[in-house]
């Protein structure tokens, strides 16, 4: 009987060695899929940024991460949801199915060169102020990745890396939602360049935004005005009408506004005027309630003013729901890859940057250090929310930007174009490839997220598109 443990224990002792030594070998190929194709998507990331596109726009960026995944032995199946710029990159063996979310547009203006002075650029008109072109570049990097050890170690599974356009205002994956694209995915993955390194769950408000459309009479403005009616007086009551709305709405909402038109001359009482307004709130259902208020605003300006007015809701964008199981699981990953370090030439181009910040905050050696795990929540918005309230999800940011920068600064776009933005997204690709490697390995992580998911949403959810039945406006950014 002894001799009988003993002989037990012993073969325990080699498989427990075998599993061991197949996990490190698993584990040292990710690492090798990574480091090998490192300056591919590296380059990748570079050349999204220098072709810095805008919204439904971006079809050198688009073609460019398809064509580099097919190359990889992904599936491609290209202008999804009606979205010529919108793909789908797959690769399956069978088994769960994650998908990695990859963003590629640029914000209008904001053409800022890699030097770390203000140095607008004059050949594009755009720039990467949100670092969208690491997004995308980071996730189909870590998908390469993922792909490659499914291939070698046989593990079952699903990797299907989303090209979603348009995040900036043109809500992308809504679209991919309302399609059905997510319905068989057990756990989506995503991230978003930082100026630190976080992988928190973090929810976002809920928005929904409307282009305004004024319509009145020309005529002379000095020699017959009262033959006119102007549309940017309509204009201007609606924007004093809204702003005295914000007394009376609760305190975390957002709203902002910006005129896109407003007439070419002076002398000359214009008969079209356009503003464009978002609404933000953590809930949806009083993003809703605060932008019914604004149309009957538009509409109380307009008959003041005897013109009449249109709107025309360009996107809508649900909460992001956290998922704490996925989210320990992707936070862990990254406290294990660490943060960021600077070489002497980056400390010095850094510094130099971080003189040019409003209120810079953070320092220079922040980028080094991983953020503790908390709840948190973000004031900003995104089309990932409408991802996380149909599958689970998880996502992180990492220190792609000098410490105390801005989004949708001319700094982000500088630094996101030098090898400081690189390091950044080679560590967010190693966290989601590492995070979607524990999932494939582990499946009860994916029963326990789903759990959780469903407890998050309740039984009686249905989910409906803030932005309705419109199809994607294709030219919101025209």
């Amino acid at each position: 009987m002894g001799r009988q443990k003993n002989l037990f224990q012993k073969q325990s002792s080699l498989l427990i060695a075998l599993v061991l030594s197949i996990s490190a070998i698993a584990d040292t190929s990710l690492d090798s899929s990574i480091n090998k194709n490192q300056d591919t998507f590296q380059e990748v990331a570079l050349k999204i940024w220098d072709f810095a596109e805008v919204g439904y726009q971006e079809y050198k960026s688009s073609e460019l991460l398809q064509s580099e995944l097919k190359a990889h032995g992904f599936n491609i199946t290209a202008g999804i949801a009606d979205m010529p710029t919108a793909f789908i990159a797959e690769y399956s063996n069978g088994g769960p199915v994650i998908g990695i979310l990859g963003e590629y547009d640029a914000l209008p203006g904001l053409m800022q060169t890699t030097s770390p002075f203000k140095e607008e650029r004059d050949d594009v008109i755009a720039g990467h102020a949100c670092g969208h072109h690491m997004f995308g570049a980071a996730s189909a990097w870590a998908a390469v990745a993922v792909k490659d050890w499914l291939v070698k170690t046989k593990t079952p599974g699903t990797i299907r890396f989303y090209g979603t356009p348009a995040e900036e205002g043109g809500s992308g994956k809504v679209y991919m939602v309302r399609a059905g694209l997510f319905n068989d995915v057990d756990a989506v993955l995503h991230w978003h360049p930082s100026s630190s390194n976080t992988a928190n769950a973090e929810s976002s408000n809920s928005n929904k935004s409307a282009k305004f459309r004024f319509s009145g009479v020309s005529a002379h403005a000095a020699g017959s005005p009262h033959k006119g009616r102007s549309a940017l007086d309509g204009v201007e009551a609606m924007n004093m009408m809204v702003n005295m709305m914000r007394e009376h709405i609760p305190q975390e909402s957002r709203i902002h506004y910006v005129i896109t038109k407003g007439g070419l001359a002076p002398n000359v009482v214009p008969d079209a005027a356009e503003v464009y307004y978002y609404v933000r709130n953590p809930r949806r259902e009083k993003v809703q309630e605060i932008f019914d208020w604004v149309v009957k605003a538009s509409e109380g300006a307009a008959l003041g003013t005897e013109t009449t007015v249109t709107h025309e809701v360009m996107h809508g964008n649900y909460s992001t729901l956290p998922n704490d199981v996925l989210q320990k699981v992707m936070h862990k990953n990254l406290v294990k890859r660490g943060g960021i370090k600077y070489t002497k030439e980056e400390q010095q181009y850094a510094k130099t940057l971080y003189q040019t910040l409003v209120q810079p905050g953070a320092e220079i050696g922040d980028q080094e250090k991983v953020a503790p795990y908390k709840t948190s929540h973000t004031f900003g918005s995104t089309d990932v929310g409408d991802v996380s309230w149909v599958v689970p999800q998880a996502g992180l940011r990492t220190a792609t930007w000098v410490p105390g920068t801005a989004g949708h600064s001319w700094q982000g776009v500088a630094a996101g174009g030098t090898s400081i933005g690189m390091k950044g997204t080679k560590l967010a690709a190693q966290v989601l490839a590492d995070t979607a490697q524990d999932i494939f390995k582990d499946p009860s992580i994916i029963q326990a997220a789903h759990a959780e998911y469903n407890e998050r949403v309740g039984e009686n959810f249905k989910y409906v598109p803030l932005l309705g039945d419109r199809d994607p406006p294709l030219d919101y950014r025209n």
